[in-house]
């Protein structure tokens, strides 16, 4: 059985200046033998990455399997860190981004997210295994096809001793998206609709399993309901003066904000 550690939690934000923050959920789970990282963020989290992982007595050479939902550059971006790990990627995923890279001049929808250069070295390395969903492709690790925010997006589902982990990836981002079956941000939402929904009946046939959300903290379903089982935290340090000292520290995951402002991606 598998138990999982969240190594960075994801925040469901953006910023209406500078798009999508990127702040995706990059858990560690380990079970039969198996050291696995489930995305692995971006460039910007490097350090946060190898320092957090240190904390969990985990080294990067140790890793085993990275298994990434989808091809976009705040999931995938880290995964040249693993010298030693395998590469679990969606089939149609990587056929799709491939494609996509063809005509860089006259880039197609959602393409612009896909890092260009990681994918092309993903799909050359030896260490790629290539996921369908309905692949068991290690002991109780399993892939559902999720389609919707991108064609072959996978969600991984673990099993534990007392419930699954259901890792979401961006097929679901955040707790709203869970329970409305709305999608933010997707190339088909009734594609996405679709997959939301069978996650959330999936993650409500047990209220011991856990939904590891791509965007937000973990949560659970109970009688309909939903029911949080870690905190959302998130802050941004700025120095806002010409003291260099002097440092402001916002926590973002208060509900503090202008509710209903609408953000540019």
């Amino acid at each position: 059985m598998y138990q999982v550690d969240v190594v960075t939690q994801g925040y469901p934000g953006k910023s209406p200046s500078h798009g999508g923050l990127g702040w995706s959920t990059v858990a560690l789970l380990r079970g039969h033998g198996e050291t696995i990282l489930v995305d692995t963020g971006w460039h910007g989290l490097r350090d946060v990455l190898v320092r957090q992982l240190d904390k969990f007595g985990v080294k990067r050479d140790e890793v085993t399997g990275v298994a990434l939902s989808h091809c976009h550059w705040d999931h995938i971006c880290n995964f040249p860190l693993f010298p030693r790990a395998y590469l679990y990627f969606p089939r149609i995923e990587l056929a799709w981004a491939l494609s996509q890279l063809a005509n860089r001049l006259d880039p197609a929808p959602g393409s612009l997210h896909v890092p260009e250069f990681h994918l092309e070295s993903l799909a050359e390395s030896p260490r790629l295994r290539v996921l369908d969903g309905g692949d068991e492709f290690l002991p109780g690790l399993s892939a559902l096809a999720a389609p919707g925010h991108t064609p072959g997006h996978l969600v991984y589902v673990a099993r534990s001793k007392r419930g699954s982990f259901i890792f979401t990836g961006d097929a679901v981002k955040n707790q709203a998206e869970l329970m409305t079956e709305q999608a933010d941000w997707s190339l088909d939402p009734e594609e996405s609709r679709r997959t939301i929904r069978a996650v959330r009946t999936l993650a409500a046939a047990d209220p011991a399993n856990v939904v590891v959300l791509g965007h937000d903290r973990l949560v659970s379903i109970e009688r309909g309901g939903l029911v949080a089982r870690t905190p959302l935290a998130a802050s941004v340090s700025a120095r806002l003066t010409t003291d260099f000292d002097d440092e402001t520290v916002f926590d973002v995951a208060q509900h503090s904000g202008v509710r209903g402002a609408h953000a540019e991606g």
